[in-house]
């Protein structure tokens, strides 16, 4: 017998001999549209990559990333004690969360004297962790707090990890005013870094944010270029004011946000750090490892099944950790829903503890590195990065492009583009738009009434820019509305809106479709009453009659509909039955079964959105 290795049994694994199996499988379907994906930005995604050489790839500081923790009670006592927790439980970093900021969602740390910041952050040793400021268009005068508050401690400010968070570009994006002219901002934050250099600060006071532009439906290159052209705008802002080109680009954060997409999300973050050295080459500087923030995305977060969020936020905080970024904040499954109490708080901790302690995955300083699939998309991800910085630099910068409604309004087509694919369910949201819970039961928020903001200087006294705010919105909330909705109807009449399943023939023959349709009605809060099916018309038609149903759905196998439909939907047309859709997309009986009263189609890649609007309006006529 030959002895030989079991590998040489077999002949070699290559690309040719895997798309002749392909193409088996396919049976002359086309490869680009069944296996070829897109991202927003319109970068390729194959489903198969080869080995690549790996890529020389700026990475984080040595070590992993610092867990940061929310710290966003509106009460002081009651912030202090989420500090506390967070870092006794394992946390090694806060963000501070101010009322008014676009990320409180409506709560958020009052802290508005040194003595109130003081108290909510009793017992903790700054130099002993990551602190970052969030505070929105009150970012100055947190940061002026913070700074008086390190001077009343005695904290020497350059033996302490900070970022201010000061980010007045953000705050244009978010809310579509500054209270000033660029000019006027501009040496006022040269200023403030002068400020916090002469008391020993060392760490960054600007962020170039990338959550109103991610949150407004942006894809992965252009939350690069509106960061990377933030980034730039506040360096050229800083040595205008007198600071060398080190000091500029040592002053300066970077915040992405991560997604679900754990492919992309470390594609983007690697993406991210080549540009940033770039950037520095171009300045004339030496690169060296940039301050990476990131927070899991506000846009992904659904209120219904909210326990998918722990899975959603735990991928993107394993894409953002592998992908190199410094400090991950993961929002508590529960943030859509109100403010989140200690259980939810302590899940988006110990999620990140699990990655870095149980699954090691902070080991590896570029685990990327080599993998066909991240390579290529890294690059491709950057080089859409550059283009889509280049064109807000063409427009004379960031600041100037959002004046005049030009980066709002690329954004907006990607936004379009993107709620077309979670209407049509291209792009899935578990929980509520597929494998929705009707019967799930209301998860726990703390009872916190929502705060405002104090009064606030903006960034300045002067001429205001303005523009048209980015919109912030969840991709699931057009279906919440509809299960909102729902809701009123069952409080109010103690009944759901349903839908008859009206199955034809045997279990088998209408299972598969019966199931889609239940899940798919089940996504706009309709109830589907199903059965053991039917052959007979008439029992169908009393069977529907005595559900009490206003609309029914016809399920079965393509088969039984050329024999059964017609007669089935002229059935249920003389029972009552106002509106009849059908599961499925019977081209040659389309014509025929309106006729007999089928008013519509459900069907993968339907508007399944518009189509549950209108079933949600015809169940509720009962």
């Amino acid at each position: 017998m030959e002895d030989r290795p079991l590998a040489d049994l077999f002949e070699p694994a290559t690309r040719e001999r895997w798309l002749g199996l392909v193409e088996g499988v396919l049976k002359g379907g086309d490869y680009e549209k069944r296996l070829v994906a897109r991202s927003a930005d319109g970068i390729r995604i194959e489903p198969l990559y080869e080995a690549a050489e790996p890529v020389a790839q700026p990475v984080r500081a040595a070590g992993p990333w610092r867990v940061s923790q929310r710290v966003d009670h509106p009460e002081i006592v009651a912030a202090n004690r989420q500090a506390l927790f967070d870092l006794e439980g394992g946390a090694d970093a806060l963000t501070l969360v101010f009322a008014g900021a676009a990320s409180a969602r409506g709560y958020g740390l009052t802290a508005r004297t040194v003595e109130e910041l003081d108290a909510a952050l009793q017992g903790v040793m700054l130099p002993l962790i990551g602190l970052r400021l969030d505070a929105g268009a009150q970012g100055l005068e947190a940061a002026a707090l913070l700074k008086e508050l390190a001077a009343r401690r005695g904290e020497d400010l350059s033996a302490c990890d900070i970022d201010l968070g000061i980010d007045p570009v953000g705050t244009l994006a978010a809310t579509g005013s500054l209270g000033a002219v660029w000019s006027e901002i501009a040496p006022r934050l040269g200023q403030t870094l002068h400020d916090f250099d002469a008391a020993g600060f060392t760490g960054r006071a600007l962020l170039a944010d990338g959550r109103p532009y991610h949150e407004a439906g942006a894809g992965e290159a252009a939350e690069i270029g509106a960061v990377l052209a933030t980034a730039v705008a506040y360096l050229r802002a800083l040595e205008a004011a007198g600071h060398d080109l080190a000091r500029a680009r040592d002053a300066i954060g970077l915040l992405l946000v991560a997604d679900a997409d754990e492919f992309l999300t470390i594609a983007k973050f690697r993406a991210m750090r080549r540009l940033w050295a770039r950037i520095e080459q171009a300045c004339g500087l030496d690169p060296k490892p940039l301050r990476l923030h990131a927070e899991t995305a506000w846009r992904m977060m659904t209120r219904r099944d909210p326990f998918v969020n722990i899975l959603r936020a735990s991928m993107a905080a394993t894409g953002a950790g592998l992908g190199g970024a410094d400090a991950i904040t993961a929002l508590p499954y529960t943030q859509a829903l109100g403010l989140p109490d200690a259980f939810a708080r302590r899940v988006a901790r110990n999620s990140q503890i699990m990655l870095i302690e149980e699954s090691n995955l902070a080991r590896v300083a570029d685990p990327a590195a080599g993998a066909g699939g991240f390579e290529a998309l890294t690059t491709q991800i950057a080089e859409a990065g550059w283009e889509a910085f280049q064109a807000i630099e063409a427009e004379g910068g960031i600041v100037a492009s959002l004046s005049v409604g030009k980066l709002q309004r690329r954004i907006e087509a990607t936004r379009e583009t993107r709620a077309r694919n979670v209407a049509t369910r291209r792009e899935a949201l578990t929980g509520a738009t597929e494998f929705p819970f009707l019967a799930e039961k209301p998860v726990t928020v703390l009872d916190v009434p929502a705060v405002t903001a104090g009064p606030t200087t903006n960034f300045g006294t002067g001429s205001a820019v303005a523009c048209d705010a980015l919109p912030s919105q969840r991709l699931a909330e057009p279906y919440e509305a509809l299960r909102d909705a729902s809701d009123a109807i069952l409080a109010k009449a103690g009944r759901r809106p349903a839908v008859f399943l009206a199955n034809l023939g045997a279990v088998a023959q209408f299972n598969a479709r019966a199931t889609f349709a239940a899940n798919a009605f089940a996504a706009g809060g309709i109830e589907a009453l199903s059965n053991d099916g039917f052959s007979d018309p008439r029992a169908l038609a009393e069977a529907f009659e005595a559900s009490g149903a206003a609309i029914a759905c016809i399920c079965g196998s393509d088969a039984t509909y050329s024999e059964q439909a017609v007669p089935a939907a002229q059935a249920l047309a003389e029972a009552g039955a106002g509106t009849i859709y059908l599961a499925g997309k019977p081209t040659d009986l389309a014509e025929p079964l309106k006729q007999a009263g089928v008013h519509g189609f459900l069907h993968a890649g339907c508007d399944l959105l518009a189509l549950l609007n209108e079933a949600l309006r015809r169940a509720a006529r009962t």
